[in-house]
């Protein structure tokens, strides 16, 4: 079977978690979760814990305001109040009842009891994201200086890579998402899961109009304008209705779950067919991609209540994304030198 069909055998599956997500997390309807939750926003314990903020005076007003209030400037984002409090120790609570009982973790809300630390909701996927943020930054500023410092440049000072100003944007974006991603991990708020979705959509469109562009070999404006009018709609329309109309993990699902494999498949298409020097690492990025997609559907609970599918699936992007950027680069190498032989 050749490297084509694997990938279409990897990625198919990758639609199943539609079905998963549009399934509301167990824990969620456990009855005993639920009156713990209840019991614990009326008196503000669970069993011998108890919360300041959950005290209540005689007109139901939290007695000294919320506690994040009285915080210094730089934990105020944290925002964990009476409810979310209540909350994460009920299920780690309900947790221990279950394990008690040979019971498997479930999610509640949409997410695994993960242990907090230092009041970050994700302490791993956080640390993970932070990586990525690093590498992506160190995978642009390196192409930026091979580009304008390192390989010859036109006359007019513009560079003999065509692509240059479309990889920065690149760049810019996926900093920007694993910026959201790590503090979205950080706190799962309304605000920052909009945000978080919001720019890997953005990043996932992007780049697929980059892959378009670079596959068809696209040079020619108004084509480049064709070809990148309906993602730009599409995406623009998507982040829209993500943060003005209804917030919707399903439907975000698939549109990130169609955008990423038709992504693969069209640098899948042509890792097969071109001659350039690099198409191995091409190949390994795109193959590694769709494996990585594989800890989406085979979700597990996060081992001593830190390390998730999740949390590998952001480990696995780290050294991808280090090659892809390195591909970039001889991307780059590999298109002046061919416009230079062909301009003398």
């Amino acid at each position: 079977m050749g490297f084509y069909h694997w990938l279409l055998l990897i990625s198919f599956p990758f639609f199943a978690i539609i079905v998963d997500a549009l399934q509301a997390s167990e824990g969620d309807a456990d009855p005993i979760y639920r009156d713990c939750v209840e019991h614990c926003e009326l008196t503000g314990c669970v069993g011998t814990q108890c919360f300041q903020h959950c005290q209540f005076t005689a007109d139901g007003n939290i007695s000294d305001g919320r506690w994040y209030l009285q915080e210094p400037l730089y934990l105020k984002w944290r925002q964990w109040d009476c409810r979310s409090d209540c909350r994460y120790y009920c299920m780690h609570s309900r947790e221990e009842e279950r394990r008690t009982f040979g019971e498997k973790p479930i999610k509640y809300h949409g997410r695994w009891p993960y242990h907090r630390v230092y009041g970050i909701q994700e302490p791993v996927s956080v640390a993970l994201s932070v990586l990525n943020l690093a590498i992506q930054f160190h995978g642009w500023i390196s192409f930026f200086i091979l580009v304008y410092y390192k390989l010859p440049m036109m006359n007019n000072a513009k560079t003999y890579y065509e692509y240059t100003g479309l990889w920065h944007v690149y760049g810019v974006l996926a900093m920007n998402c694993w910026f959201w991603t790590a503090v979205f991990h950080s706190r799962d708020l309304d605000l920052t899961e909009k945000l978080g979705y919001s720019s890997t959509v953005a990043l996932l469109g992007f780049g697929l109009i980059l892959a378009i562009f670079r596959v068809f070999n696209l040079k020619d404006e108004a084509a480049r304008v064709m070809a990148s009018a309906p993602v730009i709609a599409f995406v623009t329309t998507h982040i829209l209705y993500l943060n003005f109309y209804r917030l919707d993990y399903g439907l975000n699902m698939k549109v990130c779950s169609t955008i990423v494999v038709a992504q693969l498949l069209t640098w899948a298409t042509w890792a097969k067919t071109t001659q350039h020097p690099s198409r191995w690492k091409l190949r390994v990025v795109v193959f590694g991609g769709a494996l990585s997609m594989l800890l989406w559907i085979y979700d597990f609970p996060p081992y001593w209540g830190f390390v998730d599918a999740h949390a590998v699936w952001h480990a696995t992007s780290i050294p991808l994304s280090y090659l892809w950027w390195s591909f970039i680069k001889d991307d780059a190498e590999y298109v002046t030198l061919t416009r230079m032989k062909k301009a003398t």
